[in-house]
């Protein structure tokens, strides 16, 4: 399986790939990733290759191979989109951070539907979620990684206690109980959203 993380700086993606990474090798799948850091600090693109597999010889992802993109910022799904395999699978958070193309007014932050139109070229297995409001209503706003983790786990090969053994591991004492409440509440938002 190859999967693509993408998001901005602050948003916790290398975590993410990495809690997957040690994941599926708990489960005994060989593992390559690889993350790109664009001013990450400063809000910058941040994205991740994980490739996991019975043998895996690289950490790059071949553009249109990716089987499944998990964007944490819905303008770099769009922005990645050239490196999803036909019947892909796309999970997008549905929040935005402006660049600073569209905050000096030169372009316009393009809308849900530009963003899909653009990921449809590719696939209509297109899922939105609202992660940021539902980790804000679960009391702590740095979980998103954590919840997005959830709603791919749906659709990974991986065994839920392993998820839950790595998550355990990585968290400290005072943020674990909440951690693994998202990561919950992410295989069920992805449950009930609808496609497209």
């Amino acid at each position: 399986m190859d999967l693509l993380i993408t998001g901005v700086g602050g948003q916790g993606v290398v975590l993410a790939s990495d809690i997957i990474g040690e994941t599926a090798l708990a489960a005994g799948f060989d593992v390559k990733k690889t993350d790109t850091l664009g001013m990450a600090q400063r809000g910058g693109s941040v994205v991740s290759h994980v490739r996991l597999a019975e043998k895996v010889n690289s950490p790059l992802i071949k553009e249109g191979t990716a089987d499944l993109l998990l964007a944490f910022e819905k303008l770099e799904a769009a922005r990645w989109s050239h490196y999803l395999a036909p019947g892909a699978i796309v999970i997008i958070n549905d929040y935005e951070q402006p660049p600073l193309s569209v905050g000096l007014g030169q372009v316009k932050y393009p809308s849900n539907d530009d963003i899909a139109a653009a990921l449809k070229r590719r696939t209509d297995k297109i899922y939105f979620i609202d992660g940021n409001r539902k980790v804000k209503a679960l009391g702590n706003v740095r979980t998103l990684n954590i919840f997005m983790l959830g709603c791919f786990s749906v659709f990974a090969p991986l065994d839920i206690a392993v998820w839950q053994e790595s998550i355990s591991r990585r968290m400290a004492d005072n943020i674990r109980e909440i951690n693994l409440k998202a990561f919950a509440a992410g295989r069920k938002e992805i449950e009930g959203v609808r496609i497209g």
